[in-house]
């Protein structure tokens, strides 16, 4: 793919009935021991990519980027599968090698896979044809960004061992699967549950998935989510035992760790000894950790501070996979920018803590030794317990599970399902003795050596997973496919037309954030109001912030606008050209320049001209630039007297306040006094600010005008460009 062009929808389409998956199976990241980037040495990080889009704050440290050695997720939910395509392109780009498909809740009630369009279906229902055009897609994107990428969706339900074949056959390379998800969140029967997740668990070993199972449901369904810990160490401890006995490798098995607890609660207290606890209990097994989200509201601020707080707790604990679960939870949008935003979140922090273990140990005794003993003990007496009661199926029958209380102590208000009820009840058969499936990876006796063949499939010339031109490859059925939703957005895709978007092509949604002084009540009316005379249509309430009870209410609302932008009618302005630091500190090495600098006017903000000039921040002294620093709000006459005075050659003048043009006056009369002192040929007049655009600095007789993020290279080589005109 040329990275410059949007990926083609159609072309993937295209002969899809023929794709094949070119490998199967989880793929781990390659990791570098003392990878050297830049000047930096890191010491737990993967190897590079070969396309990226580097951290903003990357352009300080040589546009380095730096890629942990933990599996980044990103989950993808729009509902769309041709946008989340181009969702799956952006999160690769910014380090996400797991594309973690949420399914449809509704599909775990399914007694058959889906095929056709499953319109009406809510959520990401998972098709066969769904799965391998993003599958194909993937292809695509792991050789553009240089890394292999896994694709994961969700094996449970009572289609399960329907769904294993078909994420087998497709080229899936993780699932969940958790026969007590299904029982417990679910009401599918335990027998049922747990017969399926045997056959779906050979099937998934024969593929090498990886499996995450779904145990931190419990902190997430739970009242009180600390206090279900010990029963998440059961949880895992019955999936790990189970999964094995099926015959799935360890280190193919993930355990699905959540910090049950948020800020402003103490959470590292309470989160860290359990992590310990669950590495200490499971060193065997992978760990996926995901954030927290049962606390997790619509600010976006709040869920990037918990993401790193758990990020922090990756670190210290070793989490071999990392979920970046958005404020999509918060909000309930799948957005773009949120996605990317939580895999940038991801990278930086580990970019951040790089080597923290080299620096600090978790301690193993005083409170952290008692805090993860207490969780061992209260999780080996729980088990006890499940197994005095009569199984796993007793248990659970007794409300064991989701109680919110913390062991031993119960509240009763745990989960209760009955072994004789649920989804599927009654709907397992005892296998004849001379029962035979002529299939690759069929839990359980098959009998296949009673006629002297080693693979039951060789009985057939092999089933669907040695020869897939077996596979039946059924496409969309009605009016809610992916061919009717690309021809109404076609405008957007194949022409000159833009419009915003947020989780799909076309959907035109913006974003607002407004700021009220008034109360929270008076402020979402006032909002609404608003955007509706901005021409938003289907304005929303997206975010409310109390400031003060009266003072001021933030509030961010959501809508749609009815109108796109021809791209062929924009002017674009010609890309600034910046010079590199040996060119400029060459030029000037031999081209003395001095300048004055300061704040005009009644102008006190020096901060950002600093940053300009300043060789601590990478200024314009670094390069030989001579500078005499006339301090704030200096006198447009004084920026002409001194430079005359000093014999410079140009004048940096900043300028932030530009309430009634404030800044656009100043910049006239320093050209006008000039003028007047008949220096305005020899001297170079360069003003900047945040306010600053270079257009209007150049009707106002300035010679250049600079905007927020300019830096110190942008002024040099303007100065050097200009000096070489009269050279």
């Amino acid at each position: 793919m040329n990275k410059d062009t949007p990926i083609n929808i159609e072309k993937i389409l295209a002969n899809l009935e023929n794709y094949r998956p070119r490998r199967r199976g989880w793929v781990w990241r390659e990791a570098v021991k003392h990878q050297k980037l830049n000047d930096y040495i890191y010491y737990n990080t993967s190897k590079n990519l070969k396309e990226s889009i580097p951290l903003p704050a990357a352009k300080y440290v040589g546009s380095i980027d730096p890629q942990p050695i933990q599996t980044i997720t990103t989950e993808i939910a729009s509902g769309r599968f041709e946008d989340d395509i181009r969702r799956m392109r952006m999160a690769a780009w910014h380090g996400a090698d797991h594309m973690m498909v949420i399914r449809t809740a509704g599909q775990s009630h399914f007694d058959g896979l889906i095929e056709g369009t499953p319109q009406g279906v809510g959520g990401i229902p998972i098709t066969r044809k769904q799965v391998r055009a993003q599958r194909k897609a993937l292809d695509l994107i792991e050789d553009e960004v240089g890394r292999p990428i896994n694709y994961h969706s969700y094996v449970s339900g009572v289609a399960g061992p329907e769904i294993a074949v078909m994420f087998a056959e497709e080229g899936v390379n993780g699932a969940h699967q958790d026969p007590q998800y299904n029982v417990l969140y679910r009401n599918i029967n335990m027998v049922r549950s747990f017969v399926d997740a045997a056959e779906s668990k050979h099937i998934m070993a024969w593929a090498n998935m990886l499996q995450i199972d779904g145990a931190h449901n419990a902190n997430a369904t739970a009242k009180i989510a600390w206090k279900v810990m010990p029963e998440l160490l059961v949880q895992h401890a019955i999936n790990c035992a189970f999964s094995l006995k099926v015959g799935m490798k360890s280190d193919l098995i993930a355990l699905s760790s959540v910090p049950p607890i948020a800020p402003p609660a103490p959470d590292l207290r309470i989160n860290l000894p359990y992590a310990v606890a669950l590495r200490e209990f499971f060193d065997a097994f992978k760990i996926r950790a995901q954030m927290n989200t049962k606390y997790m509201e619509s600010s976006t601020r709040e869920a990037t501070v918990t993401h790193v707080m758990n990020l922090l707790i990756s670190t210290l604990t070793s989490a071999d996979i990392q979920s970046t679960i958005t404020p999509d939870e918060g909000r309930n949008v799948p957005w773009h920018m949120y996605n990317i935003e939580a895999c940038d979140t991801a990278k930086q922090a580990f970019a951040g803590l790089d080597g923290l273990k080299e620096l600090v140990e978790v301690r193993h005794e005083g409170i952290m030794k008692i805090r993860v003993r207490e969780l061992k003990e209260r999780a080996v007496l729980f088990l006890e317990e499940l197994l005095e009661a009569g199984g796993y199926f007793a248990a659970v029958e007794a409300g064991f599970f989701v109680d919110s209380g913390f062991y031993p102590e119960r509240n009763g208000d745990g989960i209760v399902r009955r072994e004789q009820s649920g989804v599927g009840a009654n709907t397992i058969y005892k296998r004849d003795p001379d029962y035979l499936a002529p299939v690759t990876a069929h839990f359980g006796v098959n009998h296949y050596e009673l006629y002297g063949v080693k693979n039951p499939s060789d009985l057939i010339g092999g089933s669907t997973f040695e020869d897939p031109n077996k596979i039946i490859f059924i496409d969309e059925l009605d009016e809610d496919n992916v061919h009717h939703r690309l021809e109404e957005v076609a405008p957007y895709r194949n022409t000159s037309e833009i419009i915003p978007e947020v989780q799909w092509c076309g959907d035109g949604i913006v974003v607002v954030d407004i700021t009220l002084p008034t109360s929270l009540r008076l402020a979402e009316a006032a909002s609404l109001e608003i955007g509706k005379k901005m021409n938003l249509l289907d304005v929303e309430i997206i975010h409310k912030e109390i400031l003060h009870p009266s003072e001021g209410t933030r509030i961010q609302i959501k809508g749609r606008v009815s109108f796109s932008i021809d791209t062929s009618t924009l002017t674009l302005r010609e890309e600034p050209y910046v010079a590199s630091d040996e060119e400029l500190t060459s030029f000037f090495k031999t081209h003395h320049c001095k300048i004055v600098a300061g704040t005009a006017g009644e102008d006190e903000h020096s901060v950002g001209l600093r940053e300009i000039i300043d060789i601590k921040h990478g200024g314009i002294e670094k390069y030989g630039i001579e500078v005499e620093y006339l301090g704030t709000s200096v006198p447009i006459q004084k920026f002409i007297d001194a430079a005359i005075e000093t014999k410079s050659q140009a004048i940096l003048m900043s300028t932030i306040i530009s309430h009634n043009d404030v800044h656009y006056l100043n910049m006239k009369k320093l050209h006008e006094y000039a003028i007047e002192r008949g220096v305005r040929k020899s001297l170079i007049f360069v003003v900047g600010g945040t306010q600053v655009t270079h257009d209007l600095a150049i009707k106002q007789g300035v010679d250049a005008g600079f905007g927020r993020g300019t830096k110190g290279a942008h002024v040099a080589t303007f100065l050097m460009k200009k000096m070489e005109e009269v050279l």
